[in-house]
This record gives structure tokens, sequence and C-alpha cells, in this order.
């Protein structure tokens, strides 16, 4: 009995051991693709890089994830998440010259990188604080990310702005749901690789922060 009692014991200890390990890592490389995305976005403001387009954004997003998720257990694993957060930032760097050149355009860009970092940390610090399992968002968030990415599609092939701003409120509410989402999935095993996590968190920054771009540019006069 107090052999059974043990090994439960042990093996509860290896499992919050090994989450822990894993919100370590998760945070310590979401960190370090947060700020190279930053840095790569700052160089092609710089260079007035041009923006590659909607295909080729999202050929090389898809075709790094797949590549980022297909090595997630080995060491080139990391290199294809740089690279994807890298590619990003260089597709965010005209994006926010655009923002910038806007009246009022510097404060649009702050209040939006400003709300999303509190969003991100409070909602993350919730999940973590009250370890509450949100699992049952997964199917929801799924279909919702689908159907809004579709919608998202159709507002810029049929040139409708209305709708192009109702998927950017949309993300918003996705995208923070999906942060508590994954944040719960790795504090209640559900996420065991920190690559994979990291992209997800990394994903649902990124699209926050340019769905509020979209909603306050357009509050400030943008279109």
């Amino acid at each position: 009995m107090n052999t059974l009692m043990t090994n439960a014991s042990t093996r509860t200890q290896s499992a919050a051991l090994g989450t822990n390990n894993v919100i370590r890592n998760t945070y310590t490389l979401l960190s370090m693709t947060l700020l190279f995305s930053a840095l790569v976005a700052g160089v092609s403001m710089a260079l007035n890089l041009p923006y590659p387009g909607l295909l080729l954004t999202l050929g090389g997003y898809f075709g790094l994830l797949f590549a980022t998720a297909k090595f997630r257990n080995s060491s080139l694993g990391i290199v294809f998440v740089f690279a994807l957060t890298g590619f990003m930032g260089y597709t965010l760097g005209p994006i926010l010259n655009s923002y910038l050149s806007m009246p009022n355009g510097g404060e649009v860009v702050m209040t939006a990188m400003g709300a999303t970092g509190a969003i991100f940390l409070s909602l993350s610090g919730y999940a973590l604080v009250s370890r509450k399992n949100f699992s049952f968002m997964g199917s929801f968030l799924m279909v919702g990310i689908l159907v809004a990415f579709l919608a998202g599609l159709g507002a810029v092939f049929f040139e409708m702005p209305a709708l192009s701003l109702a998927v950017s409120s949309i993300f918003v509410l996705l995208m923070a749901g999906l942060i508590l989402y994954e944040t719960s999935n790795i504090i209640h095993g559900g996420e065991t690789n920190y690559i994979m996590a990291t992209v997800t968190l990394y994903v649902a920054i990124f699209n926050l922060f340019t769905s509020l771009l979209h909603l306050l540019g357009f509050m400030n006069g943008e279109d």
C-alpha cells in the first residue's frame, strides 16, 4: 500500500515538474521571439520595406508553421520558430509604417501595444493563478478562428471594410480566448511541447495586436 502511495506521489511530482519546465521554457522562448520579431519589424520599418502581399504572407506563414510543427521535437524546431516570428515581424513593419503616417498614428500604435500587453498579462496571469481548466473552449476556438479567417479573406478580396472591422473585433475576442485556452492547456498537461506552445501564444499576441491596430486606426479616422 505504501509503495503504491509512494509511486503515485512520485508520478504527481514528476508531472508537476514537467509542467513547470514547459511553462518556464515557453515563456522564455516567447520573450525571445517577441524581441526578435520586434527587432525585425524595426529593421523593416527603417528600411521602408514593402509589404510582401497577402499570398506570399499566407504562404510564408503556413509554410513556416508546418515546418515548425514537423520539427517541434528537435533543435530545428527552434530555428523555424525564429524564422516564423521573424517573418511575421517583417510583415508587421510596413503595417506599422502605414499607421505611423496617419495623424496621431504613434498614439494608435502605442495604445494597441499597451492594450495587447495588458490583455496578455492579465489573461495569462489569471489562468496561471486560478488554474482553471479552459479546455472546453478548444472546439469553439478552432471553428471560430477558421470562420473568422475565411471571413477576413472575403473582406479583403471583396473590399468590404465593414466586414473587415467585424472580423477584427471577433479576432480580439478569439485571441483572448486562445491565450486563456493555451495557458490552461500547458498547466493541465494538454500541451507538453514548449515550441508549439510558444507558437500558439505568439500567434495569439500578433493577431490581437494587429486587430486592435485596425480597430483603433478606424476610430482614429484611418478609413
